[in-house]
C-alpha cells in the first residue's frame, strides 16, 4: 500500500473538510456559552450540531440543503417528544422503541434518510440523560434546533465561498478509484497470476469505481451550474468526469485471453513491460486524482512517452522474431492491448491539461451526456415504505430488532447504577445495521476501539495536565473522529472514546478513572445486547436472497449481451440503451459480489453454495468483460464483420444464460433451451481458420502487413470474444445447475 497517497488524499479529501466544519459546528457554541457560565446551553446546541451533521453526505448542494433542513426539524421534534417523555418511564418505554422502529424504517429511501434517521436516534438516547421539567424541556429542544440551525449556516457559507470544493475532492477520489482499477487489472500481466484471486480483486475494484461515478455523476448532473455548463470550472470538471469515465469504459473493454497471452510470451518478458506501462499510468492518474483533490496542477511525466515508443519498437522486434502461424493470435492480442494503453495515455495527458484551468480549454466542444447513463433516481414514495412491512424485508427486521434491542437495553440500563448508562443504549443504536456481517464488524469495531481510546485516553492524561494541551487534543481527535466517521468506523471511536473522555475530565476531573470503568461497561454491555438480538430475531441471511441478485444480473447480463451481439447479425445498434443495460449489468453483478462477501461473514452453517456462488461471480465478471470488449467492435462495425454466421452462436449463448436464470428462479417464466448444432456454432471458426491459413501462407512468404492480415486482426478479435462468451456461458448454466437456492 502506498502510504504516502493515501495520506495525501485523506489530507485533501471531503472526509478531513467534514471533520473540519463538523469539529467547529460543535466546539464553538460549547466554548462560547461556557465562557458565558452556561455550558448547558452550549452542550445542547452542540449535539443539534452534530446531529444535523451527521446527515450531511455528500451530494447536489439543494440535496444537501433540503436534508439539513429536514433532519434539524425531525431532531427538534424528537428532541421535544423524548424530553416530555424521558420523565415518565411507562411513556418513555412507548416513544423509544416506535421512535427506532420509524426512523429505522425511513431507510429504505436511500442512504441519506438512514442518516436522518440515525440522528434522530441519538438525539432521543441522549435525552435520557437529561432531568428536565417544564419549559425547560422546550428551551433545551430550542437550542437543539438553533445548533443544527448554526450547522446549516456554516455549511452554507462554506459552499458559498467554495461551491465546487466537493465536486473536486469526490472527482479526485473518482479519478484515484479508476488508478487502483488499473493497477488491479496490471495483475493480469504478471507469470504467476490467478484468475480466482485476481477476479475477485478486480469485483472488488471496478465496485469501488463504480460508487464513486455514482457520487460524482449525482453531483455533476443535478448541479445546475455544471450542466448548463455557466462556468469555466464547472465546464472543466464535466470534461474531467466524462473522460476519465472512457478511460476506465477502455480498461473494461480491453478484456484479453491472459492465460494463452502467458503460454506464448511469459518467456520474452514483454508482459512484464505491459504491466509496467499500465502501473506507470496508474500512477499518472493518481497525480491527477490528487491534483483534482488539492487544486493544484500536474504534471505529465514524459518518460511515459517514450517508454511507449520503445515499446512498440520492442513489439515490432519481437513480431519479426517470433511470430509464426502458432503464435498469431497471441501478437494481434499484444497489439491490441498496446493501442488501448496508447489510448490511456493520451486521455491521461489530456487529464494532466484539466488540472490547470485554463481558459484555452473552453474552445473544446463536448457532447451534451446523458444523465441517466449515470445516476441512479431515488423517490420518496410512501408506497415503498408499505411494501416492505413485511417480514420478508430485511429492512423491516432489522427496525423490529433496533426496537427491541433498544427498549432491552434502556431496562437494563435502568438497574445499574451507573453515571452515564445511555453508553448502553447509544451503542445498540450506533452498532445494529440490517445486515448480519456490518453489525458483527461493527460490534468488534466498537468495543475494540473504546478500548483502545481509553487507553490513549489514560495514557495522555497520565502524561499531561495542562487544560490548554488537552483541549489542543480534543480538538485534535474531535477532527479526526469526524473525518474517519464515513471512512473508517474502528478509527473514528477510538478518536471519539478520545475525545469524549478528555471532554468529561475537564468538565469532572475527579470522576476520571470512574469515567474509563463506566465507558468500557457500558460499551461491552451494549455490544452483548447487539449481538444476542442479531440471533434472537435474525435478519434475512444472505443465502436466502442471493438467488434474487443471481437471477437479476444473469437476466442483465444477457439482455447485455443480446444488445451488443445484434449489430453483427447487421441489425442497428442502441448504443443508448446499451449503455443502460450496461450499468445495469455491472451493478447488478457488484450487488451480487457484496452480498456473497456478506454471507461469508455470516455464521458458516449459513453459507450454502459458497463455492458454486464464487465461481459465478467470477464467471459472470468474466462474462461481462467479453460483451464490453465487443461492444467496443459493435459501436463503429464495418460492414464486412457483419454477418448471420454469428447467429447460432448468439443463440446458443443466449440459450445457456436463460436456462441458468431458470435454474436459479423456480418462479420464472418456463424456458424450453433451443438447441444448436455443434457444426452450426462452428461455422465463424471455419472463416476465421481460413483466413488463419491464408495469412500463414503470407507469413512463409515473408508477406507481414497486407489486406488479410489488417481483416483477420479484427476479425479474429471478435470471434474470439464471441466464442468465449459461449463458453463461458456453458459454465454459467453448468455451475447455476449445482444450485440448491
Amino acid at each position: 500500500m502506498d502510504y504516502l497517497k493515501q495520506y495525501r488524499s485523506f489530507i485533501n479529501s471531503h472526509y478531513l473538510n467534514d471533520g473540519v466544519r463538523m469539529t467547529v459546528a460543535v466546539l464553538s457554541p460549547v466554548l462560547l456559552f461556557a465562557y458565558y457560565n452556561r455550558l448547558d446551553i452550549g452542550l445542547a446546541m452542540a449535539l443539534g450540531a452534530l446531529s444535523v451533521g451527521i446527515t450531511d453526505n455528500p451530494g447536489p448542494i439543494h440535496h444537501r440543503r433540503n436534508g439539513l433542513v429536514v433532519s434539524n426539524l425531525l431532531v427538534f421534534a424528537v428532541a421535544l417528544a423524548g424530553g416530555l417523555s424521558q420523565s415518565i418511564p411507562w411513556l418513555f418505554m412507548i416513544v423509544l422503541p416506535l421512535f427506532c422502529f420509524l426512523f429505522s424504517l425511513i431507510g429504505v429511501f436511500g442512504a441519506r434518510a438512514t442518516a436522518i434517521g440515525l440522528a434522530c436516534m441519538i438525539v432521543l438516547v441522549l435525552q435520557t440523560q437529561h432531568h428536565l421539567a417544564g419549559a425547560a424541556i422546550v428551551y433545551n429542544a430550542l437550542y437543539v434546533l438553533l445548533g443544527g440551525a448554526w450547522y446549516v449556516l456554516l455549511s452554507g457559507i462554506l459552499y458559498k465561498l467554495r461551491p465546487y470544493k466537493i465536486i473536486q475532492q469526490a472527482l479526485g477520489e473518482y479519478v484515484l478509484s479508476v488508478a487502483d482499477y488499473l493497477s488491479t487489472k496490471a495483475a493480469f500481466y504478471d507469470p504467476g497470476f490467478s484468475y480466482e484471486k485476481n477476479y475477485s480483486e478486480i469485483v472488488t475494484a471496478q465496485g469501488a469505481v463504480q460508487a464513486q461515478q455514482a457520487v460524482v455523476a449525482e453531483m455533476l448532473f443535478k448541479t445546475r451550474s455544471i450542466v448548463k455548463e455557466s462556468t469555466h470550472t464547472g465546464r472543466v470538471l464535466m470534461m474531467v468526469f466524462l473522460d476519465v469515465s472512457d478511460i476506465f469504459e477502455i480498461v473494461m473493454t480491453s478484456h484479453q485471453d491472459y492465460e494463452k497471452l502467458h503460454t506464448y510470451f511469459d518467456e520474452t518478458g514483454i508482459l512484464l513491460e505491459y504491466r509496467q506501462l499500465i502501473n506507470g499510468l496508474a500512477a499518472e492518474l493518481d497525480k491527477v486524482g490528487l491534483a483534482l483533490q488539492s487544486g493544484r496542477r500536474s504534471t505529465h511525466d514524459t518518460k511515459i512517452d517514450d517508454e511507449l515508443l520503445e515499446e512498440r519498437k520492442h513489439l515490432q522486434a519481437l513480431r519479426a522474431d517470433k511470430m509464426d502461424p502458432g503464435n498469431l493470435e497471441g501478437f494481434i492480442s499484444l497489439r491490441h492491448i498496446l493501442d488501448s494503453i496508447e489510448e490511456l495515455a493520451t486521455r491521461i495527458r489530456t487529464l494532466h491539461q484539466y488540472t490547470s484551468y485554463d481558459k484555452k480549454l473552453r474552445r473544446k466542444k463536448i457532447e451534451a451526456p446523458d444523465a441517466e447513463s449515470f445516476i441512479t433516481h431515488q423517490s420518496i414514495d410512501i408506497q415503498l415504505l408499505i411494501d416492505n412491512l413485511s417480514f420478508r424485508s430485511n429492512i423491516f427486521r432489522h427496525s423490529l430488532r433496533i426496537s427491541a434491542a433498544a427498549l432491552f437495553a434502556y431496562i437494563i440500563a435502568g438497574f445499574l447504577p451507573l453515571g452515564h448508562s445511555y453508553w448502553i443504549l447509544l451503542t445498540v443504536v450506533v452498532i445494529l445495521k440490517p445486515g448480519y456481517s456490518l453489525t458483527k464488524q461493527r460490534n468488534i469495531e466498537r468495543l475494540t476501539g473504546t478500548i483502545a481510546g481509553t487507553a490513549m485516553g489514560a495514557s495522555l492524561l497520565y502524561l499531561v495536565d495542562d487544560k490548554t494541551t488537552i483541549l489542543i487534543f480534543l480538538t485534535i481527535s474531535m477532527i479526526g473522529a469526524y473525518s474517519f466517521m464515513r471512512k473508517s468506523y474502528l478509527v473514528s471511536t477510538i478518536l471519539m472514546t478520545l475525545y469524549l473522555l478528555l471532554m468529561f475530565h475537564l468538565l469532572e476531573p475527579q470522576g476520571f478513572t470512574t469515567l474509563l470503568a463506566e465507558r468500557i461497561l457500558d460499551t461491552a454491555i451494549g455490544s452483548v445486547v447487539a449481538f444476542v438480538s442479531g440471533y434472537l430475531l435474525a435478519p434475512v441471511w444472505e443465502h436466502e436472497q442471493v438467488g434474487v441478485y443471481l437471477g437479476r444480473v444473469l437476466e442483465d447480463v444477457r439482455r447485455y449481451y443480446q444488445l451488443v451481439s445484434a449489430p453483427f447479425t447487421g441489425q442497428p445498434f442502441n448504443k443508448k440503451e446499451t449503455v443502460w443495460v450496461r450499468k445495469n449489468s455491472w451493478v447488478s453483478l457488484a450487488n451480487l459480489s457484496d452480498a456473497f462477501n456478506r454471507m461469508l461473514s455470516e455464521p458458516r452453517r449459513k453459507q450454502k453454495n459458497a463455492e458454486y456462488l464464487h465461481q459465478l461471480v467470477v464467471a459472470i465478471h468474466m462474462l461481462n468483460s467479453h460483451i464490453a470488449t465487443l461492444s467496443y467492435y459493435a459501436d463503429s462495425l464495418a460492414p464486412e464483420y457483419i454477418s448471420d454466421d454469428y447467429i447460432p452462436l448468439i443463440h446458443s449463448s443466449t440459450a445457456a444464460l436463460q436456462q441458468a436464470e431458470q435454474s436459479v428462479n423456480a418462479a420464472g417464466e418456463t424456458f424450453v433451451p433451443v438447441k444448436t448444432e455443434n457444426a452450426q456454432v462452428r461455422l465463424l471458426d471455419q472463416r476465421v481458420n481460413e483466413l488463419v491459413r491464408k495469412r500463414q501462407d503470407e507469413i512463409r512468404a515473408g508477406q507481414m502487413d497486407t489486406a488479410t492480415g489488417r481483416l483477420l486482426s479484427t476479425f479474429k478479435s471478435i470471434t474470439d470474444q464471441f466464442y468465449f462468451i459461449y463458453r463461458i456461458a456453458g459454465d454459467v448454466e453448468r455451475v447455476a445447475g449445482k444450485l440448491h437456492i
